[in-house]
């Protein structure tokens, strides 16, 4: 049999732009047949790159726009998302436009679907060690909520999806970033650091959805979480940041209370519960994908956390007290997949 020809939606996005160069690797060894990116726009306007991918011209809000943008295909990995916004927009892109992008999978005979989504759906925690639905979802905004119903659609294709925690590493715009605002507002170790994050590297994580894409037997199906094995505790989290000159050094613990108190007195972006998202429990049991795709998990996310930190100062530098950056989903299966980190909800 040849090997699989494979299309990525959000292929230019923080997780997506890490899973197509993993996805090219395979296909100049040989494990992949072709690449096609489906995008707004095309880079430079090309369809074709040599070195690159093929380029499709598609949008999930279009309908019309996914006709024919699967035909031989055999792996669709779907990490297009909107993960902020109203309701219409998150439901636009998130809802209807997963419906038709699986439809047309299946008109085109694909075999395997894979697509990205969220522990946010499970809603605003604290959450100790849940495993796949071990509680009812309960998601708390729009983009969470559409996100979730999303699933079903590619479930509804004996898809795998894979449910992200807080994703780190270059690119990220928003974990780190609002750590660093979080600090500024409230210079202390939160509820003394106790709290426990789920946490992914973004390379480990492409690295996930590649393996579960290009598996030669038939992937683990069903709802998954992509998260580490082992739960990050804050107090290692901000210390190692610190270490690497990302985020300033803070010490002193805080009780939760005076912790809310100082936040409601700092202005700034961050809300309570983007607050308690990174400061409280909220951790997932993650070690299963990693056994059945036989994925090597990797050292975790604090050892990776180095080789990022370089693009970290550089990016916090240029941002006024290192603020989170709002992402506004575009629309196009170009739009960032975002994990759990929810930005601008």
């Amino acid at each position: 049999m040849r090997p699989p020809r494979v299309a990525v939606t959000g292929a230019t996005g923080f997780v997506g732009s890490v899973v197509l160069r993993g996805l090219l690797e395979a296909r100049a060894d040989g494990r992949v047949d072709d690449v096609r990116a489906l995008v707004r726009t095309p880079p430079g306007g090309r369809l074709r790159d040599g070195a690159g991918p093929s380029w499709r011209p598609a949008d999930l809000t279009d309908p019309s726009s996914l006709s024919g943008a699967l035909d031989d295909v055999d792996v669709l990995v779907h990490l297009a998302s909107r993960v902020s916004g109203e309701a219409r927009a998150c439901e636009a892109v998130n809802v209807l436009g997963t419906a038709t992008l699986t439809e047309e999978a299946r008109r085109s005979g694909v075999r395997r679907v894979v697509q990205l989504s969220t522990t946010a759906v499970y809603g605003a925690g604290p959450h100790r060690g849940l495993t796949v639905n071990e509680i009812a979802p309960a998601p708390v905004s729009a983009a969470s909520a559409t996100r979730l119903d999303s699933e079903r659609h590619v479930l509804a294709t004996g898809g795998t999806v894979l449910r992200a925690g807080l994703i780190v590493g270059r690119g990220d715009r928003w974990v780190v970033p609002a750590l660093a605002e979080l600090l500024a507002r409230v210079p202390a170790l939160w509820d003394g650091g106790h709290g426990l994050l789920s946490l992914v590297d973004v390379e480990d994580l492409a690295r996930l959805i590649t393996t579960t894409a290009l598996m030669p037997d038939a992937p683990p199906t069903g709802i998954h979480h992509a998260v580490h094995p082992h739960p990050v505790r804050v107090r290692d989290l901000l210390t190692t940041l610190a270490s690497l000159g990302v985020l300033p050094k803070v010490t002193e613990p805080w009780p939760w209370d005076v912790c809310v108190r100082r936040l409601r007195e700092v202005p700034g972006l961050m809300s309570e519960r983007q607050f308690a998202l990174l400061a409280l429990d909220h951790w997932y049991r993650g070690e299963e994908i990693w056994r059945l795709t036989g994925c090597p998990e990797g050292p975790g996310p604090l050892a990776r956390l180095a080789s990022a930190s370089a693009w970290y100062r550089s990016f916090l530098a240029e941002r006024p007290q290192g603020a989170p950056q709002a992402v506004r989903g575009s629309g196009s299966v170009a739009a960032d997949a975002a994990g759990a980190a929810e930005a601008g909800e």
